[in-house]
């Protein structure tokens, strides 16, 4: 025999109601359902506390609703019922409904509302669709009977969750059962039950799945199936983890913990009934009959993880009694709980300090005003004599928690845990574990939840993908062509690489865009730019207080702008816990002060801050530098060619053609600002210089980097970029002078850039044959680097050092890094 239970979304509309029928009446139900147990119809129990509530401070509004809750019933039974059975029907349905504005009157006049009197109104919303559903079932071939559980289901006096009197209720259950010939199908009132004076007494939202349970044991059920509108138990909440995915087997002891801590798919209380007989539990889709579902039994199948399911309560209190006379007091928790039992205060979780200085625990909201009354009334006299503190309340928490009965066997859960939460900047309040070692629990901050979920399961069940929620602000020259590779290579990257990258956020100097789900890197560039649905206005202070809001896991915020302003919020941006992957020189060429906020704080705590491309592009020199350090090598001097501009003009500084004429043809081929003089005021490699001084250790402020300047004064202060043109061409002779003077002693005129000795320069000198300065094509940057272990041969790191596609190609890189770190 099966007892099957459908919830309120597969009884709620007809459509629905046509599938359980199908269902009933296919090759696995016919002539085996011994019991159908029912919940309201959707959203009603809902709707009967609010009218119950309105009726209690004499809000007549409710007598319509009513009316309209009568009118969705009847409609109901219209499609199914011709007018004969349906008269019938109404007749019953009206008769309730009778009743339950009878109640509603007496509520409205006394304006009182117990417990007692609000489970009472919220027992018709199961009573109206028992009667409906087995009167329908009859009308279409399966006989049926509606069964009041209020005969049969005895309960405690606990309104609003009842807990069951098993041995009263089993044995009226039974006897009513094998007291009947025939053998209708009983459609029976979930939820609802009677106190032994026969008071209506609600088992708990959600109750239903426990009334099901409850038939199921009493009556020795094969298996006990749960009807819903979702595919069964999933790896955690599909609503909030979007890759969660389906638990097709599954442990009593396993579902218990994660329905415990917030799985919405299964009443807790539910397990024990079945779990006692030893019936499964199978939870099944109403609207995917022929889905696996997910079986839950003593010795399930097991899976290829440790980690069953993660789970979550998103509304809890923390609760904390501390003090010196508490320590090495025996019976001190004894008091505390049983205090709180009397209450009847459910505790979700409890953590103890080994000094047993302090306990804490969690409960939920609607019981702190209980909870803190108990425990003043409980050690009223310690707490007046100073040695028991008052106790502490702190709100707004979750409990995040994993399950699963393998993690007793796999070593290193816990750490993998704490680190997936940690790396994303969730700050754990308290934490719990039983000696099982079937569950893992975490306390912490609400509104870091969903990112902790999406943490945390990435950690433990995809394990072999990385992934990043990409923010990018900039989308110029270098960030749009970061775009673009972006476009080309996001497929490439998950599909090979198991890298995802989420561009979940965009902006350029006037709109900007977001999307949680992630945004498409072929067409946001002229999203952006043409405006339209979903694009915002630019302000920096709104993009990144939206990026924080989003709470996103792994997420990662890219600079590719050359602002000032951007730069200015990386401390607040990276002491979220948000990494950042930038191009822009402007922080770390910013006060020494400030650079080392930004590098201290990465390296202690871990928050990933990538800046490879600040200096010659895509040419890895940030992190040889890095390396050197970290292995014990000591970089004594550096020397190189920083600018792109200034590589390309004295690399073809040859007598061919006039220094002013090469300056031009630079221009012409992007290689330098609109206006040149902003490459060859030399500030740029004069920057990028003190951020390789800064990376070997050198605390240099920007003006202590000596800059040999490479133009007359009359060529700054010329107005506009033509003035300036024809004052350079003043000056053709003097630079040509300078060149044949090199020539003629066999060498060349190369801008170079010196680091050591605690000190930073940049001059223009002449190198002789066998430099490695003078090897340099076209715009290539050059790195030579001399240390004690490359001291006879030092190591040259040579390349293109500017342009687009290999600056933007450096900071995709910097971004699959990232993913590969955040684990």
């Amino acid at each position: 025999m099966l007892v099957c239970k459908f919830g309120g979304t597969s009884v709620g509309k007809p459509e629905a109601i046509e599938q359980i029928l199908k269902i009933l009446k296919d090759n696995d139900h016919k002539d085996r359902v011994g019991a159908v147990v029912v919940s309201a119809l959707s959203g009603l129990t809902d709707t009967l506390i609010d009218i119950t509530r309105k009726a209690a401070v004499n809000e007549r509004s409710y007598s319509g609703i009513v009316d309209a809750l009568e009118e969705r019933h009847l409609m109901i039974a219209g499609y199914f019922l011709n007018k004969t059975e349906k008269e019938h029907t109404e007749t019953v349905l009206k008769g309730i409904f009778l009743q339950l504005r009878q109640l509603l009157e007496g509520i409205a006049s006394l304006q009182e509302l117990s417990p007692r009197t609000l489970d009472r109104v919220m027992g018709f919303g199961e009573m109206l669709s028992s009667v409906l559903l087995a009167d329908i079932f009859t009308a279409k071939g399966l006989p049926a009977t509606a069964l009041d559980a209020r005969d049969l289901v005895k309960t405690d006096d606990n309104y609003g969750k009842a807990q069951f009197l098993k041995e009263e209720t089993y044995s009226n259950i039974r006897e009513f059962f094998n007291a009947r010939r025939e053998k209708p199908l009983y459609v029976v009132t979930g939820f609802i039950g009677s106190t032994v004076h026969g008071e209506t007494a609600t088992l708990g939202r959600g109750g239903s799945d426990l009334s099901a349970a409850i038939f199921g044991a009493a009556l020795g059920a094969e298996t006990v199936e749960i009807w819903s509108d979702v595919d069964g138990i999933l790896t955690a909440d599909p609503r909030l983890v979007k890759n969660a995915f389906l638990i097709e087997n599954i442990s009593y002891i396993e579902a218990m913990e994660l329905s415990h801590f917030g799985a919405k798919v299964l009443y807790p209380p539910t397990i024990r009934p079945s779990l006692e007989q030893g019936i499964p539990i199978w939870i099944r889709n109403t609207f995917k009959p022929l889905g696996k579902g997910t079986m839950i039994t003593e010795e399930p199948v097991s899976g290829g993880f440790p980690v069953l399911g993660i789970s979550s309560t998103n509304h809890v209190a923390l609760v904390r009694i501390q003090g010196s006379g508490m320590v090495g007091v025996a019976g001190f928790s004894s008091r505390l709980f049983g205090a709180l039992a009397q209450k009847r205060i459910n505790i979700i979780l409890i953590t103890q300090s080994s000094s047993e200085y302090s306990i804490c625990f969690a409960v939920l909201p609607s019981d702190i005003e209980n909870a803190g009354l108990a425990i003043q009334e409980q050690f009223a006299q310690e707490i007046e004599a100073g040695v028991i503190d008052a106790p502490v309340v702190e709100q707004d928490f979750s409990i995040i928690a994993v399950v699963g009965s393998r993690m007793k066997s796999t070593p290193g859960i816990s750490g993998k845990f704490f680190h997936a939460l940690g790396r994303n900047g969730v700050n754990i309040v308290a934490i719990a574990q039983g000696s099982s070692e079937l569950n893992i629990s975490a306390v912490i901050a609400r509104q870091d939840e969903e990112k902790a979920l999406n943490a945390v399961h990435e950690a433990f069940f995809l394990s072999t993908v990385r992934s990043v929620n990409l923010f990018l602000i900039g989308i110029g020259l270098i960030g749009g062509t970061l775009v673009d590779q972006l476009a080309v290579h996001q497929e490439i990257l998950a599909d090979q690489h198991h890298v995802r990258i989420n561009l979940a956020g965009a902006a350029n100097s006037r709109n900007m865009i977001f999307r949680r789900e992630g945004l498409d890197p072929k067409t946001v560039r002229s999203r952006l730019r043409e405006g339209g649905e979903g694009i915002l206005p630019f302000d920096l202070q709104t993009f990144i207080e939206k990026m924080k809001a989003f709470n996103l896991p792994n997420t990662a915020f890219c600079d590719c702008t050359a602002s000032r302003d951007v730069a200015d919020q990386y401390a607040g941006i990276i002491q979220s816990a948000i990494p950042i992957i930038t191009p822009n020189k402007l922080a770390n060429s910013g006060s020494f002060a400030y650079y080392k906020t930004l590098t201290g704080y990465s390296k202690d705590s871990g928050i990933p801050y990538l800046y490879e491309t600040t200096v010659c592009a895509g040419l890895p020199v940030i992190s040889t530098l890095r390396d050197l350090h970290l292995s014990g090598d000591r970089v004594r001097r550096i020397e190189a060619v920083l600018s792109g501009t200034l590589s390309f003009i004295f690399n073809n500084f040859d007598g061919s053609k006039p220094f002013s004429a090469l300056v031009r043809e630079a221009k012409a081929k992007g290689y330098t600002e609109p206006d040149p003089r902003d490459d060859l005021n030399a500030m740029d490699a004069a920057r990028k210089a003190l951020i390789l001084a800064r990376e070997c250790g050198m605390s240099l402020e920007f003006d202590a980097v000596a800059i040999e300047p490479i133009l007359p004064a009359a060529c700054f202060e010329a107005a506009g970029v033509d003035a300036f043109f024809a004052e350079l061409e003043k000056h053709d002779a003097g630079f040509e002078s300078r060149r044949r003077e090199a020539e003629a002693q066999g060498n060349a005129l190369r801008y170079v850039a010196v680091i050591e000795d605690g000190s930073a320069r940049i001059s223009l000198r002449t190198e002789g044959p066998g430099s490695p300065f003078l090897s340099l094509k076209d715009a290539d940057n050059i790195v030579v680097i001399t240390s004690d272990r490359y001291s006879v041969l030092p190591m040259v790191i040579k390349g293109p050092g500017a342009g687009a596609q290999v600056t933007a190609g450096g900071v995709f890189a910097d971004i699959v890094r990232i993913a590969r770190t955040l684990v």
